[in-house]
């Protein structure tokens, strides 16, 4: 996937620029409540964080994909929301939808965790294992999937490591983890990359229709 940078030239003819307004961020702005539902399909705010971002994040920002079809993603081995540890490994030999997601219990993560669990069936049919990756905790894990009866493997990236690792791209600068669905095949190549923050839904209609036809 190429890379993009956005860059600001201050070269500009003295009129123009003298009438370009001026951008202050977190001005004037108060805190969100832990509590506080966002507008966001997966953003949790900390009581002491703030939606702005420092300007150089605004001025330039790449977005490289590490992990692309055809290539092997790196290995990981995580806790799962009983606190068992399950490496990549595990499901060799069978095709595996990893998806990455920002966050247990907001709005766009619960439909998209809900959908999965509804279309579960139609997963195995395809002989295909799902799992679902957050930087939660494994008793936030544990929690979600008790209360939505998730049938499938959660696992706890704390720390946002294989996030990393996986070069999954943040969305809205950087403030929103970034929302991906990676299908492999039974050889552990990746078949399918599909990315979508604000339709979570559509990750489970995207990989069901990329397994019925491979």
């Amino acid at each position: 996937m190429a890379s993009f940078s956005v860059s600001i030239n201050h070269s500009l003819p003295f009129p123009l620029y003298a009438q370009t307004p001026k951008l202050t961020l977190c001005q004037n702005l108060s805190p969100l409540s832990k509590s506080s539902p966002s507008q966001f399909y997966g953003l949790k705010l900390s009581p002491s964080s703030y939606l702005p971002l420092p300007v150089s994040s605004l001025i330039k920002r790449s977005i490289v994909a590490k992990v692309s079809e055809g290539s092997v993603p790196p290995p990981f081995t995580l806790k799962d929301q009983d606190g068992r540890n399950i490496s990549l490994s595990n499901f060799k030999g069978k095709p595996v939808v990893v998806y990455f997601y920002p966050s247990d219990e907001t709005p766009g993560c619960t439909k998209q965790a809900c959908a999965f669990r509804d279309s579960y069936e139609k997963f195995k049919k395809f002989g295909a294992d799902v799992v679902g990756i957050s930087g939660d905790d494994t008793a936030s894990l544990k929690a979600f999937a008790k209360k939505h009866r998730l049938p499938f493997t959660l696992l706890s990236d704390e720390g946002n490591k294989v996030r990393k690792e996986w070069g999954v791209p943040g969305d809205l600068f950087g403030a929103l983890p970034g929302r991906q669905t990676y299908v492999l095949d039974k050889s552990g190549v990746v078949r399918l990359v599909y990315n979508n923050q604000f339709q979570p839904e559509k990750h489970i209609d995207e990989t069901l229709k990329f397994l019925q036809s491979a």
